[in-house]
């Protein structure tokens, strides 16, 4: 068995850490979608930014960091998907409201008989 270089178990600690990171921020926007938050109050979260000088993703954690991925453009398209539909939700009730389905409206009502 090779001797790691020095420095080798911080980088790919740096790198595990950075990819719990992501994995937590996916997770809750997941948990958004699926509509766990109504039950509890949502923490605001920062921005993800990658940590500076962590060097290549180690190979071992490239099937992990390739999950992540999936799971974020999975979630994007879920929010997209929900955004739609809630555009699409509130253009409908804004029509049952206002009583307005686009079309013209009568001035007046003719009632002579």
């Amino acid at each position: 068995m090779s001797a790691q270089p020095a420095g080798a178990g911080d980088w790919h600690a740096a790198w595990s850490a950075a990819l719990d990171s992501l994995e937590m921020d996916v997770t809750a926007a997941e948990e958004l979608l699926a509509g766990d938050h109504r039950d509890r109050e949502l923490r605001l979260t920062d921005a993800w930014s990658p940590p500076e000088n962590l060097g290549p993703l180690p190979l071992d954690l490239r099937p992990r960091a390739d999950a992540i991925l999936a799971r974020q453009l999975a979630t994007a398209q879920a929010i997209a998907m929900a955004m739609i539909g809630n555009r699409r939700q509130a253009a409908m009730l804004a029509r049952v409201e206002s009583g307005n389905d686009g079309g013209q409206r009568p001035v007046y009502v003719n009632c002579a008989a």
